[in-house]
């Protein structure tokens, strides 16, 4: 019996001095608190250090408990979850710097495009006031240059009538001759027609047939084409003599009877066409 307890004793103390390390190694491998955390690292707490004393087996304790396990696996999990939560946040905080910086450009791109149609709207705008500008500085030169020139009448077309001595009816060519004047100038304005009347003959006689015929060709425009009275200017010249066409210092004397006409215009209806709108002057005749 005794051999037994001797043999039994020895045993049970080899076996508790497992337990008596367990219990006295983490004591001796907790890491020695430091006075300031460093500001290098991710968690701004103090790194970890490595045990100073490795416990009665060394690295391996052949007889570890889980409480054991869990007290040296416990500082390295709660760090590996803080480096999760900061590497989480850094990421969010990435993508909505990201999403900011991608609203900032877009929102600078719109109004960058924005003011680029201004401009151009401003340019067309600049353009078009600038042609408005030249086209009221060509009128007015025009309106100058017509009024003038609104005394000055210019020959634009002339016929002659010749009639048989003694007589003043129209024939049918100065008929034709007549209505091809007055349809050219219907509508229009800034136009007379002077119609002087030549006879053969003597004094008075002479002149008094000069008027009959002009009055017959003045009272045919008025009758069949409505021209008015105030654009006709008649005068009889009786046997006054008629200059040349080839040289007007030689003049010769008429036989019978002979009424000139002559359209004359100045420069109104040129005045009232550069006066009128675009629309109006795309409008049909």
């Amino acid at each position: 019996m005794n051999n037994r307890l001797l043999v039994a004793l020895p045993l049970a103390a080899l076996l508790a001095l497992p337990a008596v390390a367990q219990n006295s190694a983490p004591n001796q491998n907790q890491p020695a608190a430091s006075s300031s955390t460093s500001a290098d690292n991710a968690t701004g707490k103090a790194p970890l250090a490595p045990p100073s004393r490795e416990g009665f087996w060394g690295r391996v304790n052949p007889f570890a408990r889980k409480n054991y396990v869990r007290r040296q696996t416990e500082p390295i999990r709660d760090r590996v979850n803080e480096l999760d939560e900061l590497t989480s946040a850094n990421s969010k905080s990435i993508k909505d710097t990201d999403q900011r910086a991608q609203s900032g450009i877009r929102l600078a791109s719109d109004k960058a495009n924005e003011a680029d149609q201004h401009a151009l709207d401003a340019g067309n705008k600049a353009t078009a006031a600038q042609q408005s500008a030249q086209q009221v500085t060509a009128r007015v030169q025009t309106v100058e240059t017509v009024v003038s020139n609104i005394d000055q009448y210019k020959a634009e077309n002339q016929t002659e009538i010749r009639f048989r001595p003694g007589q003043t009816v129209l024939s049918k060519n100065a008929k034709d001759a007549l209505d091809q004047m007055a349809t050219a100038v219907k509508g229009q304005r800034g136009y007379i027609f002077e119609v002087q009347g030549f006879s053969s003959g003597k004094g008075q006689t002479a002149i008094s047939n000069s008027q009959k015929m002009a009055e017959s060709v003045v009272r045919y425009l008025v009758l069949t084409h409505d021209i008015p009275v105030y654009r006709i200017y008649l005068v009889g010249m009786g046997n006054a003599p008629a200059p040349t066409s080839d040289d007007t210092a030689k003049t010769k004397h008429v036989s019978g009877g002979r009424v000139e006409i002559s359209l004359l215009k100045n420069d109104l209806e040129q005045l009232a066409s550069s006066s009128a709108t675009p629309d109006q002057q795309q409008q049909p005749k």
